[in-house]
């Protein structure tokens, strides 16, 4: 040990310029003990830093980030190849073009749902608020109350009511601030995606109530609905958002211990008020993304039980009960936006699959003794989005292949097999920036 009399007595340690050094020449004649016991040494140090700088090296390198709908391990990949000149050129384009989503959402001033004017009926300004998109005045009473439905049209009155919108702008801006930290390790990002989580989430006089109880509120109906509980169905990313953030400067263990806070409250509504158990109970994609919800949420609050549950339960009540054997969807072939149902459910579902993964529950490969299946999904809706002509139910607007392509890419993780390798064969190529190419999504 360095300090010790034995280190002392070693030539290589002494001090240039004194006695011992004086009388313990390096040019000691060869083979003898002293010039042999010098190599040792020598060799002895040198071996110490060999391996001090491989236990460094193998600290340096990235590590997978604690998220649950993205794959930890595919980033954690990309991080390395990014990290490697040599390789990192595929990659390029996308983090480019990553970093200039970043460096414009370093500019957006802080989101809050406290900047609306209207009023919720509790009075409070952080309680979240929108109006139902496909709900229209009725044309037959002088107040146009009560509202009428008329699904897939939307109202433009909902714009009145910038929560929803504000909502989105924040999960898009946290997202894209959290991977181009995680990816370039530049602190600025992480200091814009803290500030508008604290604002969102901590921050008492800004922050949103864990609830969504004035959630599609129909005028002239009621305050609220369970149904509004779709507007949050993408925020499950932000936890992913979270999780590349860790061991950066701007977030903090009080930040984190707050937000698991919050979404423990918001797990709560959830799961226990009566516009959770409504939706919970919903058949078609809202049933879907409460589930996602739910996962998430548990998964992320170390609820790891009440995921595996949820999961479970998925199996019957949304794949076996909302697919055909051949994979169609009934309840969503049946809206007048057919494809952007069908394409929205299969989206939930893919979630619901990938955040299995992190509970041990396999919903990618569970197929019904009939054959229902998330892959019996993709399988129906594909040849449509390689020739849109042949889609027969009533789509209102412009028919989007892209849209399934996504799905299929992000599918191609789990479904090695030959067909599905055909099925992949068969895209376009995705564009060499496209944030997908690094994230996967």
């Amino acid at each position: 040990a360095p300090g010790s009399d034995r280190t002392n007595k070693n030539p290589v340690a002494t001090a240039p310029g004194s006695d011992r050094t004086n009388k313990n020449p390096v040019a000691t004649a060869p083979g003898s003990d002293r010039t042999h016991n010098h190599r040792i040494s020598v060799l002895a140090v040198v071996s110490v830093l060999i391996i001090y700088g491989c236990i460094a090296s193998a600290q340096s390198l990235p590590t997978a980030p604690r998220v649950f709908l993205l794959n930890g391990q595919f980033l954690q990949q990309n991080k390395r190849q990014l990290l490697n000149p040599g390789e990192a050129g595929t990659l390029r384009p996308a983090l480019v073009k990553l970093e200039s989503d970043a460096q414009k959402a370093l500019g957006i001033p802080a989101l809050s749902i406290t900047a609306k004017t209207a009023l919720p009926p509790s009075g409070d300004k952080h309680d979240y608020l929108s109006q139902a998109p496909y709900w229209w005045p009725n044309p037959d009473k002088p107040t146009g109350l009560p509202y009428i439905r008329r699904d897939g049209e939307t109202n433009p009155e909902i714009k009145q009511i910038p929560d929803h919108a504000v909502l989105d702008q924040m999960i898009n801006a946290v997202i894209t601030l959290a991977a181009a930290y995680y990816f370039t390790g530049k602190e600025a990002y992480a200091a814009k995606a803290a500030e508008i989580l604290r604002g969102w989430f901590l921050d008492p006089k800004t922050k949103m109530n864990p609830n969504l109880e004035f959630a599609q509120a129909i005028p002239g109906v009621n305050t609220g609905r369970g149904i509004g509980i779709i507007e949050t169905r993408n925020l499950p990313y932000v936890i992913d958002a979270i999780g590349l953030l860790n061991g950066s400067r701007p977030w903090g263990a009080a930040d984190q211990a707050g937000i698991q806070s919050w979404f423990v409250k918001f797990l709560a509504w959830l799961t226990e008020s009566p516009n959770g158990r409504d939706e919970s109970d919903e058949k078609n994609n809202h049933g879907t993304f409460y589930d996602v919800q739910v996962v998430a949420y548990s998964l992320f609050t170390g609820k790891t039980e009440a995921a595996k549950k949820a999961l479970e339960s998925a199996k019957k009540i949304r794949i076996v009960e909302q697919l055909e054997p051949d994979g169609r969807q009934p309840l969503e072939l049946a809206r007048t936006k057919s494809w952007n149902y069908s394409n929205m459910n299969l989206e939930g579902l893919l979630m619901l699959a990938a955040l299995g993964e992190s509970a041990g529950v396999d919903l990618w490969n569970y197929k019904a003794a009939d054959g229902r299946s998330i892959r019996r999904a993709i399988d129906f809706l594909f040849p449509f989005a390689l020739n849109p002509k042949t889609w027969t139910y009533k789509q209102i607007e412009t028919f989007t292949p892209e849209r399934l392509f996504a799905s299929v890419r992000v599918a191609a993780r789990s479904y090695r097999d030959a067909a599905f390798a055909k099925m992949m064969s068969s895209l376009p190529a995705l564009p060499s920036d496209d944030r997908a190419q690094l994230l996967g999504h």
